[in-house]
C-alpha cells in the first residue's frame, strides 16, 4: 500500500507540473500549497482549477484559494473527497497508471515520432488533437520552449496521425494526451511510448488513464489508484 500511495503521489505530481505549465502559458497564476496545487483563476477548457497532492486536504480552505463559481473543477488525485455537500458532481472517474523501469519497450510500425518545435506545427497537432475541430488556442506556443515538456507527432505523409506530450518532473515522465485516427489506439501508445524510451531511457513513465485502460496495461504500465475530477455545474 505504501508503495501504491508512493506511485499515486509521483504521478498526481507531474500531472499537476503538466496543468501548471498549460495555465501559465494562458497567463493564470498557480502555486502549490497545503497539499494542492491551484490556479488562482480559471483555469482553460479541460484543464482543473485544483490538483490534490494529498489524500485529505481540507476542503473549505480549497475553495476558498480557487475560483468556485459554476465551472469550477478539482482532480481529487485520491478519489478520498465528498464534494457533493458543496454542489459537486462527479465528472468523470480513472485510474494512475506506472511504467516499471524493467518493462521492455517494443519497437514500433508505425510512423516515426517527432518533437514539435515551431508555433505552426503545434498548431496542426492540436487541430489533429481536436479531432477536425481545428487549433482552438489551448496548447500555447510557449509550451515549446519548456525543457520540461516534449510535443510529440507522429505523420503519413503531409498529415499527423497520432500525438502525445511528455512532461519532465522528479525522476518520472508524464504520457498525456495520447491520440491518433479512430481504431489506431493502440499503435499510438507502442509507437508513443518507443520514442519515449529513447528520449528518456530508464525513466518510470506515468499518467492516468480511463478509456483505454486496456491499452496501456497491455504496453506494461499497472495502476496506481483511483482518481476523480469533480465539476460544479
Amino acid at each position: 500500500m505504501r508503495r501504491m500511495h508512493a506511485r499515486r503521489t509521483l504521478a498526481a505530481r507531474n500531472n499537476a507540473a503538466w496543468c501548471d505549465v498549460v495555465a501559465r502559458s494562458h497567463g493564470v497564476e498557480t502555486e502549490i500549497d497545503r497539499g494542492v496545487w491551484i490556479a488562482r483563476t480559471r483555469t482553460p477548457p479541460y484543464y482543473p482549477d485544483a490538483v490534490t497532492l494529498v489524500p485529505n486536504p481540507a476542503i473549505p480552505d480549497l475553495l476558498r484559494r480557487i475560483d468556485a463559481s459554476a465551472g469550477c473543477s478539482i482532480k481529487d488525485s485520491f478519489a478520498t473527497l465528498d464534494l457533493a455537500a458543496f454542489g459537486f458532481r462527479v465528472l468523470f472517474e480513472a485510474r494512475w497508471i506506472t511504467r516499471r523501469l524493467d518493462v521492455p519497450t517494443a519497437a514500433s510500425d508505425e510512423p516515426t515520432w517527432v518533437r514539435m518545435h515551431e508555433a505552426s506545427e503545434l498548431a496542426a497537432w492540436e487541430a489533429a488533437w481536436s479531432g477536425g475541430l481545428g487549433a482552438q488556442g489551448l496548447f500555447r506556443a510557449d509550451l515549446l520552449a519548456i525543457d520540461a515538456v516534449t510535443v510529440l507527432a507522429a505523420h503519413e505523409t503531409d498529415r499527423i496521425v497520432a500525438g502525445a506530450v511528455l512532461t519532465r518532473s522528479a525522476g518520472v515522465v508524464g504520457v498525456s494526451n495520447v491520440f491518433s485516427l479512430p481504431g489506431r489506439k493502440r499503435a499510438a501508445w507502442q509507437g508513443c511510448l518507443a520514442r519515449a524510451s529513447t528520449l528518456y531511457p530508464a525513466v518510470t513513465m506515468v499518467g492516468y488513464e480511463g478509456g483505454d485502460l486496456d491499452i496501456v496495461l497491455d504496453h506494461g504500465f499497472e495502476t496506481a489508484g483511483p482518481l476523480r475530477v469533480w465539476i460544479r455545474d
